[in-house]
């Protein structure tokens, strides 16, 4: 009990720290929240999950706080102790925050039952089985989910005040592009490689390796800087097991435990027929641009492909709030279309992003395949986010014409 008031004690410092920083505003919106639900904040580590939290919880009051993400923590049979120390050192408080809950054996039982004791709950994780498995076993009903990434741009951009000149936000643009929005590198100004780098690796080995009793570390490792490396690319299996030297059902099942980690995450081949996607070649992206300078093989990837990550990362969120499906479109010639969005039965865009159209060869292939989807599709809103192009152009090709929104990316990024 004493080594849990002690690591409780210096918690609560830690937390009366936190709350004197300078908060950037999130896009969550606290109101959604209710009061009698758990509410589960999922996402990357430091992507400013805690932070959120702790700021919410400020304006409703005292409530009790407690850090599962510390070692001295997991060795602990009796849980109970924790919430005696909690009720003590917050003055009895009803609502408790609970960070990186997953590093509790059994957290979904123990979360049940401070429920039914009246508690309100606000948990965070680290891992996507939170707003998965566990949580449709268990607390199926009773929660409710979001998902903090690292900082968007619009986020990004609040950093440096409202008064920004639109030359200012390109420069900006160009430094997320390469460093990435994870919040402490922006606010403490730390070197983003250095810091990525070590995050990176102890999302490896300690949310995955540990957590999944990984046996072959090599192995996930190298699976990982391979998915970063050729972010943007389409991958398989069965490919990557020849590279890896493993068998097809373990890169499955280690890719998996990448994505519920946030390291990565993949985007299917549209179809309507089901058993063709599932079976079909998947893209894959990374949650955040600044990991691929920090961890990548490759010293430069190209502008075009950051650019195309940004865009991956801003709809993917748009995905995990439900309002749209995403996936990207190829056909037998191999003409392909980065991003369709659906909605319900209906396709509602089709996304190419490019950053340099200004070669007419380069602009002909891009539209080519967005008006072959176009009519594949039945769908007439069509988008290229370039670097610096904006336009509405009427486009033929075969007969089909079509309207094109042209957008910078900087532009597409803080629109309303």
């Amino acid at each position: 009990m004493d080594l849990i008031r002690d690591v409780l004690i210096q918690q609560k410092r830690e937390l009366a720290e936190q709350l004197k920083k300078t908060y950037i505003q999130r896009s969550i919106d606290p109101s959604r929240f209710a009061n009698d639900m758990i509410e589960v904040i999922s996402g990357p580590r430091r992507a400013g999950k805690s932070f959120f939290c702790i700021r919410f919880l400020k304006t409703l009051g005292n409530f009790g706080y407690v850090n599962f993400d510390d070692e001295r923590l997991v060795d602990i049979k009796n849980y109970d102790e924790v919430v005696d120390v909690l009720k003590d050192l917050y003055d009895s408080p009803r609502i408790l925050l609970l960070d990186e809950i997953q590093n509790v054996p059994g957290w979904e039982l123990l979360i049940n039952r401070l429920q039914r004791q009246g508690y309100n709950l606000i948990i965070t994780g680290s891992n996507s089985n939170l707003l998965s498995k566990e949580l449709a076993t268990h607390l199926t009903g009773r929660h409710y989910t979001a998902t903090i990434f690292p900082f968007s741009f619009k986020e990004y951009l609040s950093f440096f005040g409202n008064d920004i000149t639109t030359s200012e936000i390109k420069q900006h643009l160009f430094r997320y592009m390469i460093q990435g929005g994870f919040p402490e590198p922006l606010v403490k100004n730390l070197d983003y490689r250095d810091y990525l780098a070590t995050m990176f690796d102890a999302i490896i080995y300690k949310d995955i390796v540990k957590r999944f009793k990984v046996k072959n570390v090599h192995a996930i490792d190298e699976l990982a800087r391979y998915l970063v490396t050729n972010f943007t690319y389409e991958f398989s299996y069965t490919s990557i097991a020849k590279i890896l030297g493993i068998s097809v059902h373990t890169v499955q099942n280690y890719a998996d435990y990448l994505e519920q980690a946030f390291l990565v995450f993949t985007i299917p081949r549209f179809s309507w027929k089901l058993k063709s996607q599932i079976s079909a070649n998947k893209k894959t992206y990374c949650i955040d641009n600044g990991f691929v300078h920090a961890k990548a093989f490759k010293v430069s990837p190209g502008q075009g492909h950051l650019y195309e990550n940004i865009v991956a990362i801003s709809l993917k969120q748009r995905e995990l709030v439900r309002d749209i499906d995403l996936f990207f479109w190829k056909n037998d010639q191999q003409e392909e279309v980065d991003f369709v969005l659906k909605k319900g039965s209906r396709i509602t865009e089709l996304i190419q992003v490019c950053y340099d159209i200004s070669q007419p060869k380069t602009k002909e292939r891009e539209l080519r395949a967005l008006l072959k989807a176009s009519d594949e599709l039945s769908c007439d809103n069509l988008t290229v986010i370039t670097e610096d192009q904006e336009s509405n152009d009427q486009t033929t090709w075969n007969g089909i014409t079509r309207q094109v929104h042209f957008i910078p990316l900087w532009r597409w990024l803080t629109r309303n």
